[in-house]
C-alpha cells in the first residue's frame, strides 16, 4: 500500500523560502504571483494492507516525526 503525506507550514508563520520563490518567479517574468508556500511530500511503500491501520500508522509518523505540528499542517493520502 502507499501512502503519500503532504506537509505545508501553517497560515500564519513565516515562509521564506516560498518567499525567494516568489520572488524568483518575478525576477524570471512570471508576473501575478502573489503567494508560494513551499513544502514537502512523502511517499511512503508500506506492507499493511488495511486502509484503516495505514491511515493510523501513517499518521502517528506524522505526529512523531514526518511533520513539526506545532508549526506545520499535514495530509495523508492512502492508495
Amino acid at each position: 500500500m502507499k501512502a503519500t503525506v503532504h506537509v505545508m507550514l501553517k497560515s500564519g508563520v513565516l515562509d521564506p523560502q516560498g518567499a525567494a520563490v516568489r520572488h524568483a518567479l518575478g525576477t524570471l517574468g512570471f508576473d501575478g504571483v502573489d503567494k508560494v508556500r513551499q513544502g514537502k511530500v512523502i511517499e511512503l511503500e508500506l506492507d499493511e494492507t488495511d486502509r484503516d491501520k495505514a491511515q493510523t500508522t501513517v499518521t502517528a509518523m506524522c505526529e512523531k516525526l514526518l511533520a513539526n505540528t506545532v508549526i506545520e499542517s499535514y495530509r495523508v493520502d492512502i492508495a
